[in-house]
């Protein structure tokens, strides 16, 4: 392949805006604000999690506190029954008496146990409620700095932007100046070795693959013609002859 040596030197120049425009691609990419993000997400995913888990809690707790509180109204209702009924003077037989102040003192017992169950499930629903406010309220910071977190990375992202567009604007202007068989040549070449196509030939050193040229190697390109196209022989991509060479 034939190309002025101008041209060539282009390359030089289109090697080097690609690089940066790879390294902005991966910045942009890699942004420490994204892996931020990605645990704040996460965060606030458990957090919901544990919301519902909690409320799902309080409620169940407060649907267990007034079936309690139904069972001991139940227990007071018949034990005040039963001590009307005693304080009416209409049981007379001591038998009967017997029957109904030993129901009245088990109802009593029974009352005061299942107070102690409403007490006991009162204490447990105070803690879950306060559970809940707790997990709210880490809520609204993790969403708070999500928002921070999503507006550093707006920010980064649009200078990273900006500097791409204005490098992608500087490479349209040198791939002009590239012949379009070179050009292609280049890309193809880019696509293959990790985003580096051509690179120059310094000091007897290919600064592609970064090895020094063997004697023979470097006869051959010493002989090729300013125009000629050549290639590493380790590496294979276009070298870019100057002053530097060592030729």
């Amino acid at each position: 392949m034939k190309a002025a040596p101008q041209a060539q030197l282009r390359l030089i120049d289109l090697q080097d805006l690609d690089s940066s425009l790879d390294r902005l691609a991966h910045r942009r990419r890699t942004l420490p604000e994204l892996a931020e993000i990605e645990r704040a997400e996460g965060r606030l995913a458990e957090l919901r999690d544990a919301i519902v888990a909690a409320e799902t809690e309080v409620g169940d707790l407060q649907r267990e506190q007034k079936k309690a509180e139904q069972d001991v109204d139940q227990v007071r209702t018949r034990a005040d029954r039963d001590q009307k009924r005693l304080d009416s003077g209409q049981v007379t037989s001591a038998k009967d008496l017997g029957s109904l102040q030993a129901e009245i003192e088990s109802l009593q017992r029974r009352q005061s146990d299942l107070e102690e169950v409403v007490l006991e499930i009162m204490e447990r629903a105070e803690a879950a409620e306060a559970r809940v406010t707790e997990l709210r309220a880490e809520q609204s910071d993790a969403r708070r700095e999500l928002e921070e977190l999503t507006e550093r990375r707006d920010a980064a992202q649009r200078e990273i932007d900006d500097e791409s567009g204005t490098t992608s604007t500087a490479r349209t202007a040198v791939a002009k100046d590239v012949p379009d068989d070179l050009l292609a040549l280049y890309e193809k070449l880019r696509a293959q070795f990790g985003g580096v196509g051509a690179a120059k030939l310094f000091r007897g050193a290919c600064q592609g693959c970064h090895l020094a040229l063997n004697t023979v190697d470097l006869n051959r390109i010493r002989a090729a013609a300013e125009d000629e196209v050549v290639r590493c022989e380790e590496c294979r991509r276009i070298l870019v002859r100057t002053p530097e060479s060592g030729l």
